[in-house]
C-alpha cells in the first residue's frame, strides 16, 4: 500500500485569505520609534544588527519591555502599539514591513497566532536565502526595489508560517487553528474542510478523512484545536461568508457554495455566530467597525 501523500496545509488558506507586505523601513533606527496600532497594520521586523529594547504600552498580553541582542525576527500579526528604544547614535539596524491580512483580525491565521512571535533568525531553517535576497534589495536602490522587497517579505512570512506549523509549542501557540494543522492526521481533515467547505461534512466523514475513529477524532480535535469539529466548520464557513459579502456576493449564492439549504439557513448561523445579520455585519464592516 502506498503512503498517504502529504497535504499542503497553507496553500488553501493563503489562496483564499491573502495578505500583502509593504516595505516600511530599512536601515538604522535611533532613539524612540513608535508603531501605532491605530495605523491598522500588522508588522514584520527583522533586527539585523545591534541591540533592541521594545516596549508594549497598555498591552495585557505582552511584557512591558523586552530586550534583544541577536539578529531576530519580530512578527506582530495584528495591530498592536509597540515602541523601539534604540541608542541615540549607532542604533540597531532593521528591515521592516507593514502587513495587511485579508479580513484583518478575522483572518484565520491571524486569529490563531499570539500577539508577538519573536525568534532568532538562526532558529528558522531555510530562512537564510530569502533574507539574503531581501537584504540585498533593501541595501541599495535599484529599479523595482520596493516591489521586489515586498514580495520577498511575503516569502519570509510564508517560511515563518511553515516553521510555526512544525513547532507550535516552541513558538508558544495555544490550542487553535495552527496547532490543529500541526497534527498530521487532523490536518488532513482540516485541509479538506478548507478546500471543500460546501460538502456535507459529518463527524464521521471528517474522522474518515483524518483516518481516525469518530471518538478519537472528536477528542483529539477538541484538545488540539480548542473547539468541536462542528463549531470549527461553522466558523470556517462564516469566515468565507464574510469574505464573500465583502466581495459583493449575494447571500443566496454564498449559502449554496457553503453547504446551506438556503439563504435563511446561512443567515441564522451567521447571526448566531457574529451577533449581527449578514446585512448588519456588512454595514458595520463598510463603516470601519470591528470584524469578528
Amino acid at each position: 500500500m502506498s503512503a498517504t501523500p502529504p497535504v499542503d496545509r497553507l496553500a488553501g488558506i493563503l489562496e483564499t485569505f491573502r495578505f500583502q507586505a509593504q516595505l516600511h523601513h530599512s536601515g538604522p533606527l535611533c532613539g524612540l520609534t513608535t508603531f501605532d496600532a491605530g495605523s491598522g497594520h500588522a508588522y514584520l521586523h527583522v533586527l539585523r544588527r545591534g541591540q533592541l529594547e521594545v516596549s508594549h504600552p497598555g498591552s495585557r498580553e505582552l511584557p512591558p519591555s523586552m530586550h534583544f541582542d541577536v539578529p531576530t525576527l519580530l512578527f506582530y500579526p495584528r495591530p498592536l502599539t509597540h515602541r523601539f528604544h534604540n541608542p541615540p547614535r549607532d542604533g540597531a539596524d532593521f528591515t521592516c514591513a507593514r502587513l495587511d491580512f485579508d479580513g484583518g483580525i478575522a483572518h484565520p491565521l491571524v486569529r490563531g497566532l499570539p500577539s508577538l512571535i519573536a525568534l532568532p533568525l538562526t532558529r528558522i531553517a531555510g530562512l537564510e536565502m530569502a533574507l539574503a535576497l531581501l537584504f540585498s534589495e533593501t541595501d541599495q536602490v535599484r529599479c523595482g526595489q520596493r516591489l521586489l522587497a515586498n514580495r520577498l517579505f511575503e516569502v519570509v512570512v510564508i517560511q515563518l508560517l511553515r516553521w510555526l506549523l512544525d513547532h507550535p509549542q516552541e513558538a508558544g501557540i495555544h490550542p487553535g487553528f495552527i496547532t490543529g494543522l500541526s497534527d498530521p492526521r487532523l490536518s488532513r481533515a482540516l485541509v479538506a474542510i478548507h478546500d471543500f467547505p460546501g460538502k456535507p461534512w459529518t463527524l464521521t466523514r471528517m474522522a474518515e478523512r483524518a483516518g481516525m475513529s469518530r471518538t478519537v477524532f472528536a477528542n483529539s480535535f477538541r484538545e488540539r484545536v480548542g473547539q468541536t469539529p462542528a463549531d470549527y466548520l461553522a466558523d470556517w464557513r462564516i469566515a468565507l461568508a464574510q469574505r464573500g459579502l465583502r466581495q459583493g456576493k449575494p447571500i443566496k449564492i454564498l449559502a449554496d457554495e457553503l453547504g446551506y439549504a438556503n439563504a435563511s439557513a446561512l443567515s441564522r448561523v451567521f447571526t448566531a455566530r457574529t451577533g449581527n445579520s449578514p446585512r448588519q455585519w456588512l454595514k458595520q464592516s463598510s463603516d470601519g467597525g470591528n470584524e469578528t
